[in-house]
């Protein structure tokens, strides 16, 4: 009886960690990231990050650095080639769809992203640099060529 308890007992000293550590790797991508305006370089939107209930990762924005249009309403989904969610606030949209952590590479792919600018939606995968998320999304496959890197930068909390 002692014998199984202390096998038992091992088991479980020995397998939480392996668990732990590579559940914390999988999840370095979580949490919140600042997005640059392509024409001038400045914060421009920031996304959350986060782990659904299915193990795969998402993303939506949680601020703006101008949440509204002229009129003084809220930015919306205007560019969106479906009539019907045209008039989705663009505030909490989610833009980052059914990324899954690939150990082996290092890198969360099989995702998708969606671009509000355009009303596009590329597939795409991330990968951590330091404190940098280099975010691909691309045509077709990635091999191809046809995409274009977008560079996210880690914050430690969400923006007001």
């Amino acid at each position: 009886m002692k014998n199984i308890l202390l096998i038992s007992l091992l088991s479980v000293v020995f397998f939480i960690p392996t668990t732990l550590k590579a559940q914390t790797k999988s999840d370095r991508v979580v949490g919140y990231w600042l997005t640059l305006s392509e024409e001038t370089g400045k914060p421009n939107s920031q996304i959350k990050i986060s782990k659904g209930n299915n193990g795969k990762y998402y993303g939506e924005i949680v601020w703006l650095a101008e949440p509204l249009e002229t009129n003084g309403r809220e930015k919306l989904d205007k560019h969106n080639p479906d009539d019907r969610l045209k008039t989705r606030k663009l505030m909490g949209l989610r833009i980052l769809n059914d990324f899954t952590f690939d150990a082996s590479a290092d890198e969360w792919s099989g995702g998708s992203i969606y671009n509000p600018s355009t009303g596009k939606t590329y597939n795409s995968y991330m990968k951590i640099q330091g404190n940098k998320l280099n975010l691909r999304g691309y045509i077709g496959k990635a091999w191809m060529g046809l995409g274009k890197t977008a560079v996210w930068t880690r914050e430690e909390s969400q923006r007001k």
